[in-house]
């Protein structure tokens, strides 16, 4: 086939019908880019015998030198089916698990998938992640089965062997569809009966819940992979083959003369041919039969294989001539039969006929996009599509026609950087005829004086120009002179033009039109993920357009397309328009989009629901330049790099560090080159990975270190460890034996008491799965605080926070958890975290669970510090006493909290002020700054009053001088803050202290020669194996265990260098787990004493790590520098 014009393209483009969005998704190394190889070779791009080894779309260097790829990159392909033309936007993206990010951004800018599975390998843990990726975006998936040349080469399989292993393969992927599938079906199901149940008043005992029922009516047909169906191709892409089995089937019907959608029924299951009646019967296991795919399909391939390796010319000959191929005399006579199989292959079944072919009549072009999909796109958090305005719920129609006369709505995925010299309009142009030729007569002119010269000839010296240095050529051939100096002048000139933006990297948006026609040049509002239509549209007319002038609305601009480009590979074209339907690359929109974004020409557009990333940044390292003056160059290198990355976070900590958060080694890799040699361009240095850890309570352990029980044995009183634990708590701090601690303010005004308890595991891990939903609930009560009645509170969003509660009720059980959950004050740190803050004392009411209709507007001493309190709570949460790392599953509760007559007094001032003044309102939820000036503010007020004589000289002076005391020590509320974070910490102190590691689940394929090495590799850096399971018909051992992030640097080298290469993990964050040990252990009792020494010189890992974390923040470390200091070691033992 020949390479499609861009004109052709351009054609093509506007064609909905013919354009099929299509991304390739797959486990690492399961060769996704060896596929997309194939299927550009097809179109001319590149030779056919380099698909596989070129690996066109892997353009940066690093991806070629590790093999996998890194970023997704798009390319356009023409195809020809019968008479019809079809445009396919290919988008390959990563397998590994650090740039799940990148399979998001392709995910969301496409119709359709393919799946690529390893035959060997089979579904591994990216392929779920990637099927459910593409799950959630509601796209279709066609499956591709590659490699099965490893079976018959590696694992040596017979046909019906493969055959068994291929079905297994098959239902194990179509098992991870079908859970899908099922939690879907439930969801709804449920969400149908509560609806239900509130229309009809039915006792309970009525209605019975079949779940089940839900399942059986809903037509699942469509979703499962099946051959019959025509969306599984059986392929191996290095050797440049793969069919469907529509193929065979047309194939045979015409030898065996059965019909072919017999044929396509039958070929693939437990059917057998019936050579004598020439007829399909079923059950070929039972009659010992082989299956009709092993008969007509596996075994000619296996023959010709067999055939080709063992080269057997005759045979080879017979084959070829039978399926009338032609093979050139350089393949047959090449010494590789890989060659020689490649291109018999590749003639007889093409693979990218097949894939291609199962795309157009699979995959669904822009046109037939789904209403849930659509509806799915426009609402953006917890609003459902009925709460939107009617201009935008109008917009649906736009979407679904892709017509181009419809508003240009356009949606930005990712920004990726390109080097200014790689765009169109920057490449060197072809020289014309004319200016040919005056370069022709400038260089004949400087040859003559050059000659004249070397003659000694008196010529005027003119002085030297830009090109005489061209001129060196000393050869009489004046013909190749100037061709050379032709050449080098049309360099010079395009350097000469271009010279500015030599070294500056564009950044280009990857993006899709989903509407509309966008057009170079156009004017287009730029929509923040905060954007609300709804706000915006009192403000602006639905018609009014970018070009007008218009007010200033929050999270919305206007911007130029200054230049748009179809995306090919590693190349880039201009283009004029780009009509709804098309994936292009938008040039000039680096100053107004960070990472992703929606476009339209209509303020009525919603922005796109946010991309969903499967992976955490969790990996963080401070860098620094080599050379201090360089750190402008740094900071705008970082700028750069949190643009070009989806899922890399840049920060600047409190300390002054300037911190990257990446998604893992091999992502924190390509993001550190990136940052010295495109970026940045300047020297670096980079911390040891900055690794996070959680502070945590437990209950008291009822055995010690040796297992024995605490209380039994007698003390050891070598170390005191009780006057230790003395002298931590300073004076006017009461302890209970229980926990309970009681601290009083500066001035004794207030006196706090606070109990800190480890919450249930459960629930700790209820807060962590619903931040969102808590960060939604304190806005929803903040603006009902302020009386605001922005948006109507969602009915969706009621019954997540209802069932949130009856969760939360449920899992706090028992006498200690009497009336927790209404007493819940407020979630630490930042409002929304694992950590709970209880109300526990007469005379106070407020509740977090304001927004369900509980409101009390509360009128006592305590309502105007009570923010206050929770502040304090705030920053006790952000960073606890071990090691200043957040807390994690501990929970305050404030038993008892009295204020002074002075608090008293404040308190009703404030309350005076506040009827007096009416632009002052009372803000359950205000912050630490609005309550310190308050309080300054009704401090003045009261003097004031009191100077306007209307109370007795006593009273003056007595009150003036209680101001006064509050005034010393800061302001009263500043004193509260201060207060209850020192209770929450000492209250902390009381109970055992625990750290929590971050930890990665880490799944390891290997074979059963190296386990041992894998296990010893797991067993040095802390990990734990959870189960080993044996791939069915491999040798593959797949090995699931836990490993803390902390132990994990250098971890998958080190398998790799242990193993030769046969093992390689797959690490994605999982979870935070206890580490058991007691940071502050030390031996008390005799028996610990004999078992772990004096000093417990076995490392105690929990101090390690908190010891490791407190030398990086600058905070005091205790341990001993010189040991053994009286001891000469030189002298002989035996002295």
């Amino acid at each position: 086939m020949v390479l499609a014009s861009v004109e052709k393209i351009v054609g093509l483009q506007k064609k909905t019908s013919g354009i099929r969005n299509i991304c390739i998704l797959a486990h690492v190394d399961h060769g996704k880019t060896t596929l997309a190889d194939c299927l550009i070779s097809s179109n001319g791009i590149i030779s056919s015998r380099l698909a596989g080894k070129l690996r066109y779309l892997d353009s940066r260097e690093d991806e070629q030198i590790r093999g996998i790829t890194m970023k997704s990159s798009a390319i356009s392909l023409h195809f020809v089916k019968g008479d019809q033309e079809y445009l396919i936007n290919l988008i390959d993206s990563p397998g590994h698990v650090d740039f799940s990010s990148e399979v998001s951004t392709a995910v969301r800018l496409c119709d359709g998938s393919i799946i690529v599975v390893d035959a060997v390998e089979g579904v591994c843990p990216q392929t779920q992640a990637v099927l459910r990726q593409a799950w959630l975006e509601n796209i279709r998936p066609v499956l591709v089965i590659n490699k099965i040349d490893r079976l018959i080469v590696e694992l040596k399989l017979t046909p019906q062997e493969a055959y068994l292993h291929l079905k297994n393969i098959l239902e194990q992927i179509n098992a991870v569809t079908g859970a899908l599938f099922t939690s879907k079906v439930l969801e709804e199901r449920a969400e149908k009966e509560t609806e239900s149940e509130s229309i009809s008043d039915t006792s309970p005992g009525e209605q019975i819940y079949d779940w089940s029922t839900g399942l059986e009516d809903t037509d699942d047909s469509h979703l499962y992979f099946s051959p019959e169906h025509g969306n599984v191709v059986f392929a191996s892409a290095i050797d440049g083959w793969g069919f469907g089995i529509e193929h065979f089937a047309k194939l045979y019907s015409q030898k065996i003369g059965i019909k072919p959608a017999v044929l396509l029924k039958t070929l693939w299951g437990d059917y057998y041919l019936n050579t004598k009646a020439k007829k399909i019967m079923k059950g070929d296991q039972s009659k010992g039969k082989k299956p009709l795919f092993v008969q007509l399909v596996l075994d000619n391939i296996w023959s010709l294989y067999e055939a080709v390796m063992k080269r057997d010319k005759e045979k080879i000959e017979k084959i070829v001539t039978s399926l009338g191929l032609k093979i050139g005399a350089r393949e047959s006579r090449h010494t590789d039969p890989k060659v020689q199989l490649n291109a018999i292959c590749s003639q007889w079944l093409p693979i990218s006929d097949a894939v291609l072919s199962m795309v157009c009549n699979k995959i669904p072009s822009p046109l037939d996009i789904t209403a849930e999909r659509v509806e799915k796109l426009m609402c953006v958090g917890a609003r459902t599509f009925d709460s939107l305005p009617p201009e935008t719920q109008e917009l649906k129609s736009a979407f679904m026609k892709c017509s181009s006369e419809g508003p240009v709505i356009v949606f930005v995925s990712k920004m990726f950087p390109v080097d200014s010299k790689a765009l169109p309009q920057n490449k060197p142009r072809p020289l014309t005829q004319e200016e040919i030729a005056h370069r022709r007569e400038l260089a004949k002119k400087r040859h003559a004086e050059k000659l004249a010269a070397s003659q000694g000839k008196e010529l005027p010296e003119e002085p030297p120009s830009e090109n005489s240095s061209e001129g060196t050529g000393k050869t009489d051939d004046t013909k190749g002179e100037e061709q050379q100096l032709t050449g080098q002048g049309d360099s010079m000139t395009s350097k000469a033009v271009k010279q500015e933006p030599e070294n500056k990297e564009s950044f280009i948006a990857f993006a899709r039109v989903f509407s509309g026609v966008a057009k170079r040049g156009q004017k287009i509002f730029v929509l923040g993920p905060k954007y609300d239509p709804a706000e915006s549209l009192h403000k602006l007319s639905a018609q009014c357009c970018a070009t007008d002038d218009l007010p200033v609305v929050p999270h919305m601009t206007c911007c130029t397309l200054e230049n748009l480009y179809l995306l090919m590979g590693r190349e880039l074209e201009d283009l004029e328009e780009v009509p709804a339907g098309n994936v292009l690359g938008i040039g000039g929109l680096q100053d107004f989009v960070l990472k992703s974004a929606t476009l339209s020409t209509s303020p009525a557009c919603p922005p796109f629901t946010p991309l969903n990333f499967e992976a955490t940044p969790i990996v963080r390292v401070a860098v620094e330049p080599k050379h201090p003056s360089e750190m402008p160059q740094l900071v705008r290198g970082m700028k750069l790099l949190n643009q070009a990355d989806p899922c890399v976070q840049v920060l600047i900590q409190e300390t002054g560090e300037h911190v990257l958060v990446t998604a893992g080694e091999v992502h924190l890799q390509r993001c550190l080159d990136d940052l010295k040699e495109r970026f940045a361009k300047v020297q670096i240095s980079v911390s040891a990975p900055i690794i996070p850890f959680r502070e945590t309570i437990t209950r008291p352990p009822k055995v010690d270190m040796v297992n024995e029980e605490i209380g039994k044995q007698q003390k050891v009183a070598v170390i005191h460890q009780t006057k230790e634990d003395q002298n931590k708590i300073p004076e006017g701090v009461q302890v209970d034996s229980d926990g309970l601690v009681t601290i009083s303010t500066p001035n004794k005004q207030a006196t706090l008491s606070v109990r800190a308890m480890p919450l249930p595991e459960e629930v700790t891990r209820l807060l962590e799965e619903n931040s969102d939903l808590i960060r939604t609930m304190e806005q929803l009560n903040t603006s009902l605080n302020e009386d605001k009645k922005t948006h109507e509170i969602n009915q969706k969003t009621l019954d997540r926070i209802k069932e949130f509660k009856e969760k939360l009720e449920k899992n706090l059980q028992g006498r200690r958890w009497r009336n927790a959950v209404d007493q819940i004050w407020s979630f630490g740190p930042r409002k929304c975290g694992p950590n709970i803050l209880l109300y526990n004392f007469e005379g106070y009411k407020k509740s977090v669970w304001q927004c369900l209709g509980n409101t009390v507007k509360e009128v006592s001493k305590y309502r105007d510090f009570d923010n206050s309190i929770v502040s304090g709570f705030q920053l006790a949460t952000l960073s606890g006493p071990m090691c200043e790392e957040p807390l994690m599953g501990v929970c305050f509760t404030v038993e008892k909290w009295e204020i002074n007559k002075i608090g008293d007094t404040l308190s009703s001032s404030r309350q005076d002020s506040g009827e007096r003044d009416a632009t002052e309102h009372q803000n359950e939820d205000n912050t630490l700054a609005s309550s310190c000036t308050n309080e300054g503010h009704s401090v003045n007020e009261h003097q004031e009053r009191n100077q306007s004589g209307t109370e007795s000289p006593e009273k003056i002076s007595k009150q003036k001088g209680e101001l006064l005391i509050a005034d010393c020590y800061g302001p009263f509320s500043g004193q509260l803050i201060a207060t209850m974070k020192e209770a929450c910490r000492y209250a902390l102190q009381a109970k055992p202290q625990r750290l929590m590691a971050a930890m990665y689940t880490c799944e390891i394929m290997a074979t059963a020669e190296v386990l041992g090495r894998v296990y010893a590799v797991l067993s040095k850096r802390e990990g734990r194996v959870l189960q080993e399971e044996m791939k069915e018909g491999t040798d593959v051992f797949i090995i699931k265990a836990v490993l803390p992030v902390a132990e994990s640097f250098g971890f998958a080298d080190e398998i790799r260098k242990r193993t030769s290469g046969l093992a390689s993990p797959q690490l994605v964050f999982s979870h935070w787990e206890i580490i058991s040990s007691d940071p502050f252990w030390v031996p008390t009792t005799e028996e610990e004493y004999l078992h772990f020494g004096e000093k417990a010189d076995s490392e105690n890992q929990a101090r390690k790590y908190m010891n490791a974390v407190r030398k990086r923040k600058g905070l005091y470390v205790e341990e001993k520098i010189v040991e053994h200091a009286e001891k000469q070691r030189t002298l002989s033992r035996n002295k």
